[in-house]
């Protein structure tokens, strides 16, 4: 008995010194660590940079009608707090979102104007000539491709610092198309659309409607026949040569007509402007109570190429007026307006 009392009071002893010790020791420790931390030199850390450098990066859209990759255009100097404007481009038949951006340029002016640019780019297991099957109403093949470009604009606005307020669509020959279908589906989501080497809204829907409507040859037709009642479309700018041999010139003239038809515009005085030894621009406005509906620019001597476009480059004309310029100028002026 008398040696297991011994036993508990050593026990009890040792813990009680151990105690003792552990106090001591972390005393000590916390003693020497605010030591060092007085000795030691102050480093601040370096704030992060207010300002990004420009951006050239790829992404995938998915909705109901499938998916599509994109690449995106950030301009340099882009700061957190800001909201910058989208301008979505639609390259033509083929071609992909790398060569429209390298023909149109679009990117420079992105960078010296700071906004974003959005390229969704065409599957060839949905077309074989990467062309938007924007024609393909009947089927609903068209519809869902647009789907998926809205989509991709919805998870960029997302993401990145965009102006939801601010965005516009432009596109090249079957690009413009779709561009029209979609401006036609979402007219309260785009402030402008450029139509370059297009057909006119709604006059087909089916790949054989579609070849005569390229030609020049269109059956009677309603383009927004599906428009609601009260909704105004965005302004319309078309872009189109007179010595286009794949898509009409007669259907640039359409398209504006009946843009303007549908908001109750008529057409100004024409007037033709050149610069340089460029291809000479007729140009007519269509206005409604002072409001720019939409505007035809018709190039002298341009064929089925983006005006202005780089050297070298396929489906692109130096000798044009510069269309990319041309594009954020008009698209600029309806920020600018606040025009619906």
């Amino acid at each position: 008995m008398a040696r297991r009392t011994r036993k508990i009071l050593w026990t009890r002893s040792f813990r009680r010194t151990l105690s003792a010790l552990t106090r001591t020791a972390l005393r000590a420790g916390s003693k020497a660590v605010r030591q060092t931390l007085r000795a030691a030199p102050v480093v601040r850390k370096r704030a992060p940079a207010k300002r990004t450098a420009a951006h050239w990066s790829t992404g995938l859209a998915v909705s109901m009608g499938g998916a599509r990759r994109y690449r995106l255009y950030t301009p340099p100097g882009v700061q957190r707090t800001e909201r910058l404007p989208l301008v979505v481009m639609l390259h033509g038949c083929w071609q992909d979102a790398e060569a429209l951006a390298a023909s149109s340029q679009m990117n420079r002016v992105a960078a010296r104007e700071r906004f974003l640019v959005l390229y969704p780019e065409q599957d060839r297991l949905a077309n074989a000539q990467a062309c938007w099957n924007w024609y393909d109403t009947r089927s609903g093949r068209a519809q869902g491709e647009a789907d998926i470009i809205d989509a991709a604009i919805d998870q960029v606005c997302l993401l990145y610092a965009v102006d939801p307020q601010r965005i516009a669509l432009a596109g090249l020959s079957a690009g413009a198309g779709m561009a029209a279908l979609l401006a036609t589906r979402r007219p309260e989501r785009f402030r402008a659309i450029a139509m370059h080497s297009g057909v006119a809204p709604g006059v087909a829907h089916s790949s054989a409607t579609a070849l005569r409507a390229m030609r020049g040859r269109r059956a009677p037709h309603q383009p927004f026949a599906s428009l609601a009642t009260g909704i105004r479309l965005p302004a319309l700018l078309v872009i189109h040569g007179s010595a286009d041999s794949v898509v009409a010139p007669s259907n640039g003239a359409e398209a504006a007509h009946h843009w303007a038809i549908q908001a109750g515009a008529i057409p100004g005085a024409p007037r033709t402007v050149q610069r340089a030894a460029r291809y000479a621009t007729t140009i007519t406005d269509y206005r409604c109570r002072g409001r720019l509906v939409a505007s035809l620019c018709e190039v002298d001597g341009l064929g089925h190429a983006w005006s202005g476009g780089a050297a070298g480059r396929g489906y692109s004309d130096p000798k044009g007026p510069d269309a990319s310029r041309m594009i954020w100028a008009f698209v600029a002026k309806q920020f600018a307006s606040g025009a619906a």
